[in-house]
């Protein structure tokens, strides 16, 4: 439905005005014989007057009328009443409004062009009521400022996707039949945060727009939490409360800043600090390790050093550390003289050619204090796997904290590291030829634990230490027929 017409006398008539704008009243052209000489203002085709059911007056086309933009999108009986009210709020707070007006160009067209009495600035109040996208009504608002009209769009809808995206405002009554008031995107500048303006008449409004006391602004602060207040992007506010932020923005880069620079300052201490420490611990750890390699030196040769040094050859696992080193680190080791020194926390100290302590595998945390803290934080410490390293890494009581930079890895080596392991499982003293079973170690039965094989060449060239996987029931069933069942006992 249209609101607006020309008459061919009067000029342009408005159905929502009671003397339609120029004096006349509706009788003169509702219902009249011969019809009243109206058309559209768009397409110029006849028109004539109308009233619906509730008493809404409007212009309606006569049958056969072209394709015009009025008649086909039409308007709402909401819209129009969002419009008449934008209209005579900006009359109320001092402006001219003018409905439905369009740009010369045909670009734009305003439902409400509220303009200065001297021309000054114009401004259009837009009622957006159906949905709408953020681009396209962004499109729409530079339209029109580029030829110098500013835009506030106006719903009253419960929450407009679009409100923020550019200069707008939410409105609604509080009271049925109550005037209209600005229920959302009016805010104002507390000490830290924005916050909403409590409800406000709407020509008091457009008065603030039209005078500069209410501008739009993009926010750069936060909102304050509060039931209901969505933050906008783009709100209306007075300008010393734009300044207002910006004051508080100034005071928190300045604060910033500071912050930073003794954050810095506070850096460069604890660095240096950090500088001294770690000078310290090396030169500890470095007459840590020149003792413990005169401690290598002095047990090198001596008979009980080289029983204990023997023994800890056959412990599990150290062959196999010894291999891990040379594969991963490069690096050929042998087992140390000085076994027995507690600097090395109960591992076994693994040594180069030269006698320089290289490495230490699966030493005790619990021993761990004293010289021998300062000579393996340094040192890469190494274990059978991953559940030694886990007890080693639990705080023992009365062990001290681990090193932050301490090493610590985890002999990745296969049990036997020959081309063709030969895998034999020992029964009353006596070895029989066997193969891995399908199950793993970790997986392997409580009653199976036992029954494992080695390989033939461990003792010998062989790094792996084993024990090798469970031995197949096959084999355990071949094995167990060439012993007597009484005396039968596989270990």
């Amino acid at each position: 439905m249209a609101f607006r017409a020309v008459h061919a006398e009067w000029g342009t008539v408005f159905a929502h005005l009671p003397d339609l704008g120029c004096g006349q009243a509706w009788e003169a052209v509702w219902k009249v014989r011969p019809p009243a000489p109206i058309t559209c203002a768009e397409c110029r085709h006849p028109m004539y007057a109308k009233t619906s059911r509730a008493g809404m007056r409007f212009f309606a086309h006569a049958p056969h009328a072209p394709d015009c933009e009025i008649a086909r999108e039409g308007e709402s009986e909401a819209h129009h009443l969002l419009k008449l009210e934008l209209a005579w709020a900006a009359r109320d707070a001092g402006a001219h409004a003018e409905l439905e007006v369009r740009a010369p160009d045909g670009s734009w067209r305003a439902d409400v062009l509220a303009s200065a009495p001297d021309g000054s600035w114009r401004i259009a109040l837009e009622a957006q009521l159906s949905p709408i996208t953020d681009t396209d009504i962004t499109a729409r608002t530079e339209r029109m400022r580029q030829h110098g009209v500013a835009a506030c769009w106006f719903s009253d809808r419960p929450r407009p996707p679009w409100l923020g995206t550019v200069p707008s405002v939410r409105v609604a009554r509080e009271q049925d039949g109550g005037p209209l008031t600005v229920a959302e995107g009016l805010v104002r500048f507390g000490s830290t945060s924005w916050r909403r303006v409590q409800a406000t008449a709407l020509p008091d409004f457009l008065r603030w727009v039209f005078n500069g006391q209410a501008v739009p602004h993009a926010v750069k602060s936060n909102y304050a939490y509060e039931d209901g207040l969505r933050s906008l992007p783009v709100a209306w506010t007075h300008p010393r409360y734009i300044a207002a932020e910006e004051t508080h923005l100034a005071e928190e880069e300045r604060r910033r800043l500071a912050y930073e620079a003794q954050a810095a300052i506070r850096k460069r201490r604890l660095d240096a600090r950090k500088a001294v420490v770690r000078e310290g611990n090396a030169a500890r750890r470095a007459r840590a390790l020149r003792k413990a390699v005169e401690a290598e030196e002095a047990a090198g040769g001596m008979s009980a050093a080289s029983a204990l040094r023997e023994k800890a050859v056959r412990r599990r696992g150290v062959r196999r550390a010894i291999a891990y080193l040379g594969r991963e680190h490069g690096v050929t080791a042998t087992v140390g003289w000085s076994v027995a020194d507690p600097c090395w926390a109960g591992g076994v100290p693994l040594v180069d050619g030269e006698g320089v302590p290289v490495a230490v595998f699966n030493p005790a945390r619990r021993l761990l204090r004293g010289q021998a803290y300062l000579l393996l934080a340094g040192m890469l410490l190494l274990f059978g796997d991953e559940l030694a390293l886990e007890h080693f890494s639990r705080y023992a009581y009365g062990a001290p904290k681990r090193p932050k930079d301490q090493r610590t890895e985890v002999v990745k080596l296969d049990f036997c590291a020959c081309e063709a392991p030969e895998l034999v499982a020992k029964i009353e003293g006596k070895q029989f030829p066997a193969r891995p079973g399908p199950a793993t170690a970790s997986a392997r039965p409580p009653r199976s634990t036992s029954r494992s094989a080695r390989c033939a060449a461990a003792r010998t060239s062989c790094p792996g230490a084993g024990p090798f996987p469970p031995v197949s029931r096959t084999v355990r069933r071949r094995q167990a027929e060439a012993v007597p069942a009484r005396r039968r006992q596989i270990f």
